[in-house]
């Protein structure tokens, strides 16, 4: 396979090629004492889940690649996130090293899975001071095959001889295609486009993963529970900085930053990009700028995830009164939103259909607006498919899948999914909101400008569903007394 790495940067370099330097810089090393792990805890349910999509595609060859690091700005790149398919069949977590491929070979009675990777690099050779992107010097060192086979309990290769199975792939393999642009555009060019090129094998592939990821099992649960803890204390750094939050011209930027000082301590990073929308701003459903003043007075929305060393995240959004406490027209409308939300939870168990979820809230969301006067028919009448009047104050969903994507299980069948059954070890969002745009002639100018979303990750259980975030203040006078407690 060709090397994609490094990129060019001889332009600007000025590391020595003399065979003095590389003699030099080569010798007088002291020798590593290698350690063998043992394997993980999540290496026998990355074992459990690997056996499920083998059973799934008997006799053919299965390529996942975590993907390479993706560019930035010129030779700057983001940080490096492997695929979310190759996280869940692997369990490698943050260790992951940049290109690897975990390849499922059939063996007759199911699949014999082996994970590619570029192995540490000897002292002797150029790259561990010459290569920027890879080097040691530069980014560290990798492990050993060794002990990354021991770590997960797989068994491991030198990226190197990937190679040779790039060879032998014929138009039965299927492909991670969009995991790893370049490699899968080096699979097509080698067997004509015939790797994954139809509907039929790798569509049906990146399905069947995303479906398996529906119900989540033991060792997501808890990943889930530890990403919503940290992103209780990420809440909670935000409410004790109000002051710097208030005194700053861009105080929603204060937010973001504090919530994300949290999730690089505790965990791996944001699972997504904070929404921090005060005032207005929250009537803008994806606001990320995240770049205008907090004022005294207002609501401010936020909506902001941990991401844990698993790479699976929380998604959690409060609505705060800046100073304290909600105005009377505030509170009405956060109970409003709040009525949808528990009303949604309350009819979660397994046997319902996930659209249930969305249509139980819209019921409340419908109601509220209808008696304060801002439809132009009864709540009903606005129920009624081809009416939808209230959905001008809330036009997303009210859930959606979770897990190590903050939209998790993405390519699922739609009757997999907003049309399929809740089973036990799902989780998902449910987070109803009331936005009032602040040019919004149809309802009173109090109203104006005012925003709310309540979300919270729900955990079905065998017999109803548990709130994982819970323990994140939810209710009106909670979320003061939470406030009050900081000291303002």
């Amino acid at each position: 396979m060709a090397d994609t790495t490094p990129r060019a940067t001889s332009n600007r370099s000025t590391t020595p090629g003399s065979s003095t330097f590389k003699d030099f810089i080569g010798s007088q090393w002291a020798d590593r004492e290698q350690t063998i792990p043992e394997p993980r805890e999540q290496a026998a349910f990355a074992a459990e889940r690997r056996a499920r999509i083998s059973e799934l595609h008997p006799g053919r060859t299965i390529v996942v690649p975590a993907g390479q690091a993706k560019v930035r700005s010129n030779d700057c790149d983001y940080p490096f996130r492997p695929h979310s398919t190759f996280a869940h069949l692997t369990g490698w977590g943050t260790d992951t090293v940049v290109g690897s491929v975990l390849v499922m070979t059939p063996n007759g009675s199911g699949h014999d899975a082996t994970l590619y990777f570029r192995a540490t690099a000897g002292r002797d050779s150029e790259e561990f001071y010459a290569n920027p992107e890879i080097g040691e010097f530069w980014v560290g060192p990798r492990p050993s095959l060794d002990a990354v086979a021991a770590d997960l309990g797989l068994a491991t290769a030198d990226l190197g001889s990937f190679s040779d199975v790039a060879d032998g792939l014929d138009a039965s393999a299927l492909l991670v295609r969009e995991a790893d642009d370049d490699l899968t555009r080096t699979l097509d060019a080698r067997l004509g486009s015939a790797v994954g090129g139809a509907p039929a094998t790798d569509d049906v592939l990146a399905r069947d993963l995303s479906e398996q990821r529906l119900v989540k099992d033991a060792y997501e649960v808890g990943e889930l529970r530890k990403a919503v803890d940290a992103t209780k204390h990420g809440f909670d750094d935000v409410i004790a900085d109000f002051d710097a939050v208030l005194a700053h011209q861009r105080g929603e930027r204060i937010v973001e930053g504090t919530f994300n000082r949290r999730a690089r301590a505790d965990g791996n990073t944001v699972g997504y990009d904070t929404i921090a929308a005060s005032g207005h701003h929250a009537c803008i459903l994806h606001w990320t700028r995240n770049d205008g003043a907090v004022q005294p007075g207002d609501l401010i929305l936020i909506d902001a995830g941990v991401e844990v060393d698993s790479f699976y995240t929380a998604d959690i959004t409060r609505t705060l009164p800046v100073s304290g406490t909600f105005s009377p027209v505030q509170r009405m409308v956060y109970d409003a939103v709040l009525e949808a939300a528990d009303a949604a939870f309350a009819i979660v168990k397994p046997g319902i259909t996930f659209r249930q979820v969305h249509a139980t809230a819209m019921e409340v969301i419908a109601r509220k607006t209808a008696e304060w006067g801002f439809l132009p028919v009864s709540a009903e009448e606005s129920l009624e498919a081809d009416n939808q009047f209230h959905r001008r104050y809330m036009v997303h969903g009210t859930s959606h899948h979770l897990g190590l994507d903050v939209h998790d299980c993405a390519k699922a069948r739609r009757e997999m999914y907003i049309d399929g059954v809740v089973q036990p070890g799902m989780v998902f969002t449910i987070e109803p909101g009331l936005y009032f745009q602040q040019d919004d002639l149809t309802v009173p100018a109090e109203f104006r400008g005012i925003g709310v979303r309540i979300e919270d990750d729900i955990l079905v259980t065998e017999d109803g569903a548990e709130n994982l975030s819970i323990g994140i203040p939810r209710t009106p006078s909670d979320v003061e007394a939470w406030i009050a407690r900081s000291g303002r």
